[in-house]
């Protein structure tokens, strides 16, 4: 599971250049923020088990 405040890395990088997601909110949904340029993006959870490096 995901905590508040993780960093996570995903396997491709975000436009900005950056694959690093810092976890804001924890549900259904999990909410992210890109630490590069700060844009917040909700995904499932099951769709964001896919998108991380193991």
């Amino acid at each position: 599971m995901y905590e508040l405040n993780e960093i996570i890395k995903t396997k491709k990088p975000h436009v900005c250049g950056s694959n690093e997601w810092k976890v804001i909110r924890v549900g259904a949904d999990i909410k992210l923020e890109c630490l590069g340029c700060k844009r917040i993006i909700m995904l499932p959870t099951y769709e964001l088990d896919k998108k991380i490096k193991k």
